[in-house]
């Protein structure tokens, strides 16, 4: 039995995929002009409560890198996904925290957001990254900017991005674009 024995099942990566992502659709509550006006906002919280949307979710992203060492989720939503994905892969996971939550010494790196500017960081000591293989995890890709910006986190500290994956991806806002070498997996695409 492999180490990811947990994530091997009677499903292809497809039909974990599509199982996923009917769930996402049945459960994402949709707002408009939040946090501010002109920005449709998807809520993941249903699906995250939902004991089988969660189930499904966790081993559809799971299965984008299987050899991980590490998976790192992008705060805050995606503390929930890398810790339910590391917990299936039996790896370790790493929060990818807001700006100044964090002590010194941090991994400092800006970017911008579809409504404004943040800044992410991890720990410039404590974790050793150099050469692990990360799955990085986060909830929503839209502008591309959060998830290129924790990736070269991870790259600045000498690890390897081996994949990355949302649950929903805003297509027309072109955030896939912005991302590096790795393979980005999205459950949904809208």
């Amino acid at each position: 039995m492999s180490k990811h024995a947990a994530i091997e099942s009677d499903y292809s990566v497809e039909e974990r995929t599509g199982r996923a992502a009917a769930q996402v659709e049945r459960l994402t509550r949709w707002r408009d002009d939040f946090p501010t006006p002109g920005i449709r906002f998807a809520d993941l919280t249903p699906v995250f409560a939902d004991p089988q949307g969660f189930r499904a979710v966790i081993d559809c992203l799971a299965a984008c890198a299987p050899d991980a060492d590490l998976v790192a989720g992008v705060d805050a939503r995606g503390f929930l996904l890398g810790a339910g994905v590391a917990a299936v892969l039996g790896t370790g996971v790493l929060a990818v925290r807001k700006a100044g939550k964090l002590p010194p010494p941090v991994l400092s790196r800006e970017y911008t957001l579809e409504y404004g500017t943040a800044g992410l960081e991890i720990p410039g000591d404590g974790v050793e990254l150099a050469g692990r293989r990360v799955l990085l995890l986060d909830d929503v890709l839209a502008t591309g900017g959060t998830l290129a910006a924790a990736a070269s986190l991870f790259e600045q500290a000498g690890a390897e991005i081996a994949s990355a994956a949302v649950v929903l991806e805003l297509a027309a806002l072109g955030g896939r674009d912005q991302q590096g070498d790795y393979p980005v997996t999205s459950i949904v695409r809208v």
